[in-house]
């Protein structure tokens, strides 16, 4: 029963997933978002969790950090579980001034310094983008999606571009951030290249709808209890999203 690193049954996940990084975000989405929500894994401290949404079977895992990690979360609930979309709710660091504290990055590609984008086919490094099915109903979720809207009370403001998967965390690379914002790019993450490139392999759909908790040019962050708290609309965008045109 299980995978090496899932300890569910066949059926305990329900085909649209929610995919936080950090388990206790996993267990409050459970508990704060999803009605009638059961354990169903908790392998190596990773939890996940079934329940419903408006109605809707709906489940929450968490991946843990990097893309080596989400990878191997999203290949097993792909392939072994019979889930059909997952979508990504973490946390970025906002790159350019127009992004702020707080505000919710709906990733429509993902640029990355790891060789994911290289191994899948041999000689190419492929463009990693999310289900534009799931794009289309996040940016239709979040009412408005541009920078030049109003944030709703309590909530930042959306904005959608590419992002930047990372392997290095600590790295100071001021020149790599002048040159991606150049580019559009919104925020620096670490998993949602090797999410879509998962997705493309396995059939399945993915996104990233991520809140900007610090920032790479201000030094701006949030408090480790501001960042549990203030994901809600990034939640809210990523299960519409997994709901809308399904």
């Amino acid at each position: 029963m299980g995978t090496p690193h899932i300890g569910a049954a066949p059926g305990d996940f329900a085909p649209l997933v929610l995919m936080p990084g950090d388990p206790r975000r996993a267990r409050r989405i459970a508990e704060t978002f999803l009605a009638d929500a059961r354990l169903v894994t908790d392998v190596r401290g990773v939890l996940g969790y079934t329940g419903t949404h408006r109605g809707e079977p709906m489940s929450v895992l968490a991946s843990g950090m990097g893309i080596p990690s989400v990878s191997i979360y999203a290949t097993e609930l792909f392939r072994h579980y019979g889930v059909r979309r997952i979508v990504r709710v973490g946390t970025a660091g906002a790159i350019p001034h127009t992004v702020s504290l707080r505000d919710v990055v709906i990733a429509s590609a993902a640029h990355t310094d790891s060789s994911v984008s290289g191994l899948l086919v041999n000689g190419v490094s492929l463009s990693l983008t999310p289900s534009y099915r799931l794009l289309r109903a996040a940016a239709d979720a979040a009412g408005e999606t541009t920078a030049d809207v109003a944030a709703e009370r309590g909530g930042g403001v959306v904005h959608i571009g590419p992002v930047f998967t990372s392997d290095h965390f600590y790295l100071d690379r001021p020149a790599v951030f002048d040159a991606l914002e150049g580019r559009g790019t919104l925020a620096v993450e670490m998993e949602a290249a090797g999410l879509y490139a998962v997705a493309g392999s396995e059939g399945g759909e993915a996104l990233a709808v991520l809140t900007a908790s610090d920032h790479v040019r201000t030094g701006e962050a949030l408090t480790a209890e501001a960042r549990e708290t203030c994901f809600d609309r990034a939640v809210r965008i990523a299960a519409a999203a997994l709901l809308g045109d399904a």
